[in-house]
Order: structure tokens, then C-alpha cells, then sequence
């Protein structure tokens, strides 16, 4: 076994499961569990913010969570096979057009809110189910 090998066999053995997170993107208000240590105690606080930034692959990737805080921006950022992490939920879907929101941080009041995804937006996991139900439609058209 050379150094690659053994390097990556470690990292495979660090990796949480593809089914660990639900499937969230850009603009999504998220909850994030996070696991606190504060002497032999442990407990587990939630930063629910917007999701502005998903970077990095593998054991590497991480993703920057923003919120306000009494009229303060904080930014947080977290790695997402971190065993710190506990878990993810998804609180709303925003829908942006960009893969970066950084714009926010300059956007004050109202302007800062982004908008709801909605039906008629299809996400990338449901467009197979609107393909399959496409063909389905046209036959009881005809």
C-alpha cells in the first residue's frame, strides 16, 4: 500500500453517508444541529440561517450559513463531515439563481429576504418524477 492508498482509506472511514443530509441548495434557510462540548457535558444548539456558499468535494466540503443577529450579520461556517455536526434540516427553499450569495451581505431590511421556491419550479431530484408524469398527461389529453 502506498501513501495515496493509505490516505485514502482514511478519509473514506471520516466520510458520513450520502443519505446523511437532505438535499438542500443555495438560498435554503436551514436548520443545523451542532454538537457544543462544554466541559464533560455535551449538547446540541441549533443556528438556523440561510445558505450562502457550498465549496470544497469529498471530506473537504463544507457550507457558510448566514444569519442576523441583533441587526449584525454572522456568518458561520461548517464542515459538513465534521462529527460535530449532528444534523441538517430544511426550513424553507429559497429560490436563487446564483451559486454564491454573497450580495447579502450588503442588503439590508426587506431586499434581504429571498423568494419561495415555487410549485411551478421544479428542483434537479424532481424532475425526473415531472418527466415520468408528462406522458401520462398527454394520453388522457388525447
Amino acid at each position: 500500500m502506498n501513501a495515496t492508498e493509505i490516505i485514502e482509506s482514511v478519509v473514506d472511514s471520516q466520510l458520513k453517508g450520502e443519505n446523511e443530509y437532505p438535499n438542500f441548495t443555495i438560498g435554503d434557510t436551514l436548520n443545523v444541529h451542532v454538537r457544543i462540548v462544554e466541559g464533560d457535558k455535551e449538547r446540541i444548539q441549533v443556528y438556523q440561517g440561510v445558505l450562502i456558499s457550498q465549496r470544497g468535494r469529498g471530506i473537504n466540503r463544507s457550507i457558510t450559513v448566514r444569519r442576523i443577529v441583533a441587526n449584525e450579520g454572522v456568518e458561520r461556517v461548517f464542515p459538513l463531515h465534521s462529527p460535530r455536526l449532528a444534523r441538517i434540516e430544511i426550513v424553507r427553499r429559497g429560490d436563487a439563481r446564483r451559486s454564491k450569495l454573497y450580495y447579502l451581505r450588503d442588503r439590508v431590511g426587506k431586499s434581504r429576504r429571498l423568494r419561495d421556491q415555487r410549485r411551478g419550479l421544479q428542483h434537479v431530484s424532481d424532475t425526473s418524477a415531472g418527466a415520468a408524469k408528462e406522458p401520462a398527461a398527454e394520453a388522457k389529453a388525447d
